[in-house]
């Protein structure tokens, strides 16, 4: 595919937490559509396994940076990395989620503060024509998903349940959390301050909610 006629070709995509989850799905994608990724994280040896991997593929490339966004020591360290790459840049940070009813009140309370830092930024950022964006994703089969089920007493059951909770009756994907973030940077060019649920129809009633047979 020519870089005519890839979605993303040969722009700049900053990634945080991009070694696997959400995050992989993301920057699997944005290569996959010829941009030019840089992503960070904490895991060096999965983020490094990505890379290699990503690369050998293309069309697109990428340049992971261990880094803790926490730390800003971290990120002063990845600043030269991101420098080195040309092109329009888009940043775009993966959150870390959670299965557990003791976990929703806390995840719940941190969408809220992010969706609305995006309305705000939306705002603040209008004049210099950027477009500020989130996603809201339902339950996506990741690596910490599998775990989180694994340490409950029914793994087979928790991960049922947690398909049963979209109306699509089944766990979004990866692959669908990157061409969320895909159409949001490439093709929704008048949309800004929105957030994107990404929930197979999660949020619709509550509970068992699954139609599917």
């Amino acid at each position: 595919m020519s870089g005519s006629t890839l979605r993303y070709g040969d722009k700049v995509v900053i990634v945080t937490g991009g070694s696997k989850g959400i995050g992989r799905g993301i920057v699997k994608v944005f290569v996959e559509n010829g941009a030019k990724v840089v992503f960070c994280a904490r895991g060096v040896a999965a983020g490094q396994a990505l890379e290699a991997e990503l690369n050998r593929a293309g069309p697109g490339s990428c340049k992971f940076v261990p880094c803790d966004i926490s730390k800003e020591e971290d990120i002063k360290y990845a600043l030269p990395h991101l420098r080195q790459r040309q092109g329009n840049i888009i940043n775009l940070s993966s959150l870390v989620g959670s299965i557990g009813q003791k976990n929703a009140a806390p995840y719940v309370a941190t969408k809220g503060a992010i969706i609305a830092m995006t309305k705000a930024m939306a705002v603040d950022e209008s004049r210099y024509q950027v477009r500020v964006n989130c996603i809201s994703p339902g339950n996506v089969m990741t690596p910490l998903w599998e775990e989180l089920a694994g340490q409950t007493a029914d793994t087979l059951a928790t991960i049922k349940e947690g398909e049963n909770a979209q109306l699509l009756g089944r766990m979004g994907t990866e692959a669908e959390s990157g061409l969320a973030a895909l159409y949001l940077a490439a093709d929704a060019t008048f949309c800004t301050g929105i957030d994107l649920l990404l929930s197979g129809g999660a949020e619709l009633n509550y509970g068992y909610k699954s139609q599917v047979p």
